[in-house]
């Protein structure tokens, strides 16, 4: 798997030895919306300092690019963990900057 493009709104994340490429597709957003609700009240909690981990990792789970043989959504969960919301909240803002901003 190739890095991040910056220009197609991705971002990345390691879990593991495995970069993870986040990219919130159309298709990507709409399944994450199926889950979360809508992504226009999940900017707002996000802005509002509102957001769980649990939709952190279902929106992160949504937008995966691929996902690597042995990544689970509990393993990403504890990926993020083990990161802390210091290293998750840049890859999270680059999220939400593209669902608002758009490409």
């Amino acid at each position: 798997m190739s890095g991040a493009n910056p220009i197609r709104g991705e971002a990345a994340l390691r879990v593991g030895g495995a970069e993870l490429v986040l990219r919130p597709s159309f298709q990507a957003l709409v399944a994450a919306e199926g889950e979360l609700g809508s992504l226009f009240a999940l900017v707002e909690k996000a802005a509002e300092g509102g957001l769980s981990l649990g939709e952190i990792a279902g929106l992160f789970w949504h937008c995966l690019r691929e996902v690597p043989e042995g990544v689970t959504r509990e393993r990403l969960g504890e990926a993020l963990v083990e990161l802390g919301l210091a290293a998750v909240a840049p890859i999270l803002k680059r999220l939400l900057t593209q669902i608002l901003g758009g490409r």
